[in-house]
């Protein structure tokens, strides 16, 4: 295999982006099946009863965060390597 070869595996820009958009659909998507899946039932955490609902969009929502994170992150490291080899 040719080193120029394994250049097709990374993502480019445009197809991050549109991965990233079909990630915080698909999150959406499942919050919602979550929302109308699990019944209204309370449960004790700490003390305090929470809606049973809550606990996955909680953790949905965590997850969606650091999706969001992510690609700010790499829109962020892309940007230095282009502004760091022009300044030479």
């Amino acid at each position: 295999m040719q080193p120029g070869e394994r250049e097709g595996l990374k993502s480019t820009g445009s197809d991050l982006d549109r991965k990233y958009w079909i990630a915080l659909a698909l999150y959406g998507c499942l919050a919602t099946l979550a929302w109308f899946t699990l019944g209204e039932d309370r449960v004790l955490v700490g003390n305090k009863l929470v809606e049973l609902r809550l606990l996955p969009l909680i953790i949905i929502g965590g997850m969606a965060l650091r999706t969001v994170l992510a690609r700010h992150a790499e829109k962020i490291r892309r940007g230095r390597k282009g502004s760091g080899s022009s300044g030479s």
